[in-house]
């Protein structure tokens, strides 16, 4: 079960209030609450009345489905912030020689969704929402970086080599077969 909860327009911009979301994201609600209470930003208390609202509209959607939903199991989905207008909230601020500089005030939206599924079954899920069989995910192992200056072949090469050692031998053969040989040109004075 999923329930959304957004708040507008609050004061503040977008990238400090993405500095608290950061701190609540993948959390458990209660465990979430209790940091954005003792958070010292001015985003925190727009975003705890947030991810309040969203516990009320999840306990009200499970009422109504006759589902009975417990607030402790739910956890932060997904939780995000947008930026909002700054449209009649220019001012101006005094600045050396008689200039001004102009100060724009931020709003921003926080939309929060919480969810009462298994997290780890949300992790394995594809990019189409189906979960993946085990055989198909790739371990950290397999998937190694390419290393800067050579070339696609010689990364899939290294990459097979650290995991078997008869691909290891069959790439070095190749390596060394594959390597030109020196040679110096004798250039002619005349």
């Amino acid at each position: 079960m999923e329930a959304r909860a957004s708040a507008k327009y609050l004061r503040g911009s977008a990238q400090k209030a993405r500095l608290v979301i950061d701190m609540i994201r993948g959390k458990n609600v209660n465990d979430a609450l209790a940091v954005l209470q003792y958070t010292n930003k001015r985003a925190a208390d727009g975003i705890e009345a947030c991810v309040r609202s969203a516990v009320a509209n999840a306990t009200e959607a499970a009422e109504k489905a006759n589902i009975a939903v417990d607030p402790d199991d739910l956890w932060v989905k997904a939780a995000f912030v947008d930026g909002g207008p700054t449209k009649n909230r220019r001012r101006m601020r005094p600045a050396p020689q008689g200039r001004a500089y102009r100060e724009r005030r931020h709003f921003c939206h926080v939309t929060i969704l919480l969810s009462t599924d298994d997290r780890e079954a949300e992790e394995d899920r594809g990019a189409a929402g189906e979960r993946r069989p085990a055989a198909t995910r790739k371990s950290a192992s397999s998937r190694l970086p390419a290393r800067s200056g050579t070339s696609s072949t010689t990364a899939a090469a290294e990459a097979t080599a650290a995991r078997t050692p008869e691909a290891e031998k069959e790439t070095e053969s190749a390596t060394t077969a594959a390597t030109p040989s020196t040679e110096t040109e004798q250039t002619t004075e005349e």
